[in-house]
């Protein structure tokens, strides 16, 4: 159940001001069972420890940080519970004395019960808070269902061929561009340099031709013939 707004004033100056650590009174909670893996109906311990004896308040701070006053034990073992456990026929907790031990169980844990406990204890109009106790379920991870229906080995080959992405594949081809490179840009060079070569090639051979054509030819187009020497 909620506090009270007057308990909530309290409780929170208890929690905000240096100081209501008070070093006059020493406050130590433990769980006489391992509470690290909690199930659900499992009876959950605590003890509240003292070195005086001048009644102590349960408190349960949740997951959202709303405080729940649980019980008051008074110095005489006398327990008051929050409005919720006065009307219930059963109650969820239990609370009781012994010497300087105040002792709180829950009956029944339940979600509704996760959080961090407190034991306060009131000493000269001092609020005295007790480092926190959690106690939480252990969170669980589901994992999704899968439903395979029947399919056949070409298509269970073509999906995976579409779908199914080859790491070492794109690995390799990642590899080899670089051997690519080397390979193809010197070859591309060597044919670069033949053309030029076969290019040079064939000015030279007609330059060649040309000279080769530059002789005087006759006029009408007969070759000179020697002068016949008189018998």
């Amino acid at each position: 159940m909620d506090t009270s707004p007057a308990l909530l004033l309290l409780l929170t100056l208890g929690f905000c001001c240096p100081g209501i650590y008070g070093q006059a009174l020493e406050i130590k909670v433990r769980s006489p069972q391992d509470i690290t893996q909690l199930r659900v109906g499992q009876k959950l311990e605590l003890e509240c420890h003292t070195d005086k004896s001048h009644g102590a308040s349960w408190i349960r701070q949740d997951k959202h940080g709303t405080l729940h006053f649980i019980v008051f034990i008074s110095s005489v073992s006398r327990t008051t519970f929050g409005e919720n456990q006065k009307t219930s026929s059963s109650p969820r907790f239990e609370a009781s004395k012994h010497n300087t031990i105040y002792r709180l169980v829950v009956k029944s844990f339940t979600p509704q019960d996760e959080g961090t406990y407190f034991c306060v204890m009131n000493l000269n109009q001092m609020l005295y808070f007790s480092p926190g106790q959690h106690a939480f379920l252990p969170v669980t991870t589901t994992v999704a269902p899968t439903t395979c229906g029947p399919t056949s080995k070409r298509g269970i080959t073509e999906d995976s061929k579409l779908k199914t992405p080859d790491p070492e594949g794109r690995m390799q081809e990642d590899l080899n561009f670089p051997c690519h490179i080397f390979t193809w840009v010197p070859l591309a060079g060597a044919c670069v340099l033949l053309l030029i070569a076969l290019v040079i090639t064939i000015v030279l051979c007609q330059q060649t031709r040309r000279r080769r054509c530059r002789c005087k030819r006759p006029a009408n187009g007969k070759p000179p013939t020697k002068p016949r020497t008189p018998n």
